[in-house]
């Protein structure tokens, strides 16, 4: 699990080992089992960037500007159903409208609109698509009535 994190955006640095270092620590874990990890150490202080002797560019900053989310995203967006049990499951599980959004009235007169808290949600466009995909799936290949869930 540590290599996955450390080596997400491709490099493993020292910045990140000794963040790894420190959970190690603090869940009175043994640091050897980050050994072979650091290995691979890259040392942003120490490396030219005129000529780098593997032939290997450091990572500029654009590289290192990526969301923390996107694993997820892409894994959501990947993610197919092939199960009628897991469709009806995730067309239950996911709303179909946010939950949240309301006017609140006093008299008949509307004083607040409570936004969609689903849009702030960093995950709604992949729990979205891959709620359409389990109602798609549930009617077009199951051939049951989605109305129950719409």
């Amino acid at each position: 699990m540590s290599e996955m994190v450390a080596l997400s955006d491709g490099v493993y640095s020292t910045e990140e080992d000794e963040m790894l270092v420190d959970f190690c620590k603090a869940l009175e874990l043994d640091a050897q089992i980050l050994e072979s990890l650091q290995s691979t150490l890259f040392d942003r202080k120490n490396v030219s960037v005129s000529a780098p002797a593997s032939g290997l560019t450091p990572p500029t900053d654009a590289q290192h500007k990526h969301d923390p989310l996107d694993p997820a995203r892409e894994w959501l967006d990947k993610l197919q159903v092939q199960d009628p049990r897991m469709a009806r499951f995730l067309c239950k599980m996911i709303p179909s409208q946010c939950p949240f959004e309301r006017d609140v009235k006093l008299f008949g007169h509307k004083i607040v609109h409570i936004p969609a808290m689903c849009k702030i949600n960093p995950l709604y466009e992949q729990l979205v698509g891959l709620r359409f995909r389990a109602l798609s799936y549930l009617a077009d290949d199951c051939g049951e009535d989605v109305t129950p869930y719409i």
